[in-house]
Order: structure tokens, then sequence, then C-alpha cells
């Protein structure tokens, strides 16, 4: 008798049932999904995935991927075995955790996503049908389906981890990434070991930069886009670490951050890449700190659902500080802000370059392009949109536009 003998047989209305089912649940995947990456990012061994934009992507990819193929297959053959079959997403997932130092030896992470799953599909069972004999049936048989399913998927996550690792074992790239690792947690590393084993100074100026995108499609421009982030900072080197799939970590040795306008312009029209910048330090302190400023802004822009193509660390510090909870930072802006909120972008930027240049209106004009009297009836139409003068209220007023300007992808 193989195993496959002793796989449970749904009856004709439960196969009927099953199907009702996962078409019903299919329809509202968007919600279900929601659920299970939570669900499966909660664990604090699963926090670096969590946190990293990139990385989290992937994983709600692998989630989505999953849950449908378990749908449409139960809807084509109702209670049969689903295999999950090798995918693109679970492949780019693996990569991406090996590439990252990570583990997926623990399977709470898996377990968590599947009782959510469950929790819907019972929630569904039970509304279904109120009859005992084929409630007891349905939940068998699909409980059994996606037990063994989950089971499958771990299996072959892991066989793909493993495969990957023993095609990268001693690769140049994996050496690389476990020593920035070293370095970023703090290690106490020899400073030459780490530089001969990176090939760069870690003594001098360090700008930190996250270039990534948000489609494998796009995956291509990522080194194009690295070369001319480096050229943009004034630099002729630069360290480059495989972050995943989609993604690049980036020092460049250079004291001066470029514009996000010389960023734009140096980057042109490459689709889908993105950059975030952190603000230039000094020495072994300053390697890490640069990089946990760009990791930051980057994280800020997946926060706020950001549509930014560049940003740096050093003009959203304020609004990464205070926007955590993103709904009271939205809050936060539309009190502070009042009619001006919803006035021209013209005005915006008048508050914001009168900040920046130390409330002087002539130096204001002169970066505007336009004439001191414009500048005083803005200024002036700006205090009539305000709930309270802007001379009283300086840094929320500012720090709200910029908040507002990083939602909007200004």
């Amino acid at each position: 008798m193989t195993a496959q003998d002793l796989w449970p047989v749904a009856s004709e209305p439960v196969r009927e049932l099953i199907r009702a089912l996962a078409e019903s649940m299919l329809t509202r995947t968007d919600e279900v999904i929601d659920d299970l990456t939570t669900a499966s990012l909660v664990d604090p061994r699963y926090r670096e995935i969590a946190e990293d934009p990139a990385l989290a992507e992937a994983d709600a990819r692998v989630v989505t991927t999953r849950l449908r193929v378990w749908l449409t297959s139960n809807i084509a053959d109702p209670g049969a075995r689903v295999v999950p079959g090798a995918g693109d997403e679970i492949r780019t997932y693996a990569r991406d955790v090996v590439l990252r130092g990570l583990t997926t030896d623990d399977t709470q992470s898996w377990r968590a996503a599947q009782r959510v799953a469950w929790k819907w599909w019972l929630s569904g069972c039970f509304a279904i049908t109120s009859d005992p004999e084929q409630l007891q049936e349905l939940i068998e048989i699909s409980g059994n389906s996606l037990t063994a399913y989950v089971d499958d998927s771990i299996t072959e996550l892991a066989d793909h981890v493993q495969q990957i690792r023993e095609e990268l074992a001693g690769g140049s790239q994996l050496q690389r990434y476990a020593t920035v690792e070293l370095l970023l947690q703090g290690a106490d590393i020899p400073t030459s070991r780490a530089e001969a084993q990176l090939g760069y100074a870690l003594m001098g100026p360090h700008i930190g930069a996250v270039v990534w995108v948000d489609s494998e499609k796009d995956v291509g421009a990522l080194e194009r886009a690295s070369e001319q982030v480096m050229r943009a900072c004034e630099a002729r080197t630069r360290l480059t670490v495989v972050a995943g799939t989609t993604a690049l970590w980036l020092w460049i040795p250079a004291k001066h951050a470029p514009t996000v306008d010389a960023l734009v312009e140096r980057l042109g029209r490459r689709r889908g890449v993105r950059v975030a910048l952190g603000r230039p330090s000094a020495g072994v302190a300053g390697f890490r700190a640069t990089h946990m400023d760009a990791v930051a802004a980057q994280r800020l822009l997946a926060r706020l659902d950001s549509p930014l193509p560049c940003v740096r660390y050093e003009d959203v510090h304020l609004v990464d500080l205070f926007s955590a909870d993103v709904a009271a930072a939205d809050r936060f802006a539309a009190d502070i802000l009042g009619d001006l909120k919803d006035a021209s972008p013209d005005l915006h930027r008048t508050v914001l370059t009168y900040v920046d240049e130390g409330l002087n209106r002539t130096s204001t004009a002169e970066r505007l392009y336009t004439h001191r009297n414009t500048i005083d009836r803005r200024l002036a139409r700006i205090d009539e949109l305000l709930p309270a003068p802007l001379v009283g209220n300086l840094i929320e007023v500012a720090t709200a536009l910029r908040l507002l300007r990083v939602r909007e992808g200004r």
C-alpha cells in the first residue's frame, strides 16, 4: 500500500463544498494574505525579514503564491494532495535568505501562517454546511490537505536553500557579506583584516546607500544604477554587497552626499530603480551609522508607501522619527497644516526654502528664482491658511510638509 492509497478521498458532496469554499476564499485573498503575512513575520527571529522592504516583499510574494496555488488546486481537484511546485518566488526567496546569512531551519513562521489560513478556512466550513457528517469529512480532508501542503512547502524551501548554499559555498559575496555583518553588529574584528577581506578602507569617510528595484524584471539595472550613484558622490570606487535578488548595499568613500536632483539626473530613466542615501560619516563607527541611515530611509519609503525614487536620510530624519505610527503622523500633518495641506506646491516649496534659508526672504527669493515681493505675498497667504502663524511653528510646519512630500512622492 502506497502513501497515496492512504490519502482520504472526498465524497462528491464534500468535493463540491471544498470547491465552493476555495472559490469564495480566492475572491478574498487580499484580506487573507494581509493576515498571513503579518502572522508569518511576528516571530522575533524573522525580524530582519520583516524590517527589510525587499525581503518582506519577497516573503509576501511567497505567501501569496502558495495560498493561491492551494486554493486553485482545490477548485480543480477538491481534496487532492497539492504539490507546491517549483516557482520563481520560492527560488528568489531562498537566494535572498542565503545571501543575507539568514536561516529557515525554524518553521514557526510557516506554522503561524498555516494557523491563520486554517482559521479563515474553518470559519468557511461552519458557514457552508450544518450537516454533521459532511462537516466532519470536510474538516478532516481539507485539514489534511493544508497540513501536507505546508509540510511539502517547507521541505521544498529547505531543498532550495541547501542547493543555493552549495552553489555559493566559499563565494566572495558570502564572505564579503559575513564580514560586513560582523562590522554592522559591532563585533571585535581587526580593522586591517576587515579591510583586506573587503578591499575597502574603513578609516576614511563613507556614504552608505541602498539601491533596489521593486520588480525582479528590473534587476539588470542595479549595477548600472550603483555606478551612477558612485559618480554622483564624485568617487571612483565603492564597496558593493549583494543584499538579495533585488537590492545592493553600497559604501562610497566620499565626504559629501549629492543632492536628490543630482541623483535623479544621474539615474536618468532607469525604470524601477530606487536609491536611499545615509548621512556622510567616517571610520568604522561611521561605516555602521551611514548604512543604518540608508536602511532607515528605505524603510521609511516602504512604511509610507512612497513612490519617491531617491531619498537622503538627512532630508527625512525628522519624518522618520515621528512616523512610526503612520496614521498618527497623518493626523499630525493635517492638524499642523490646516488649509495649507491642500494648497499649491509653490506655497509648500516656499515654506521649506524659507526655513532652509534661515528665514531670509531675500535668499529665499533667489533660490526660488522669483521676486522678493512674491515671497512676501506667499508668506502672507501661508499665514492665512495655517491654523497658527508660521513663525511660531517653524519646525512643526516644515516637518509636516516634508512628510506630505514624501507621502506624495515629491
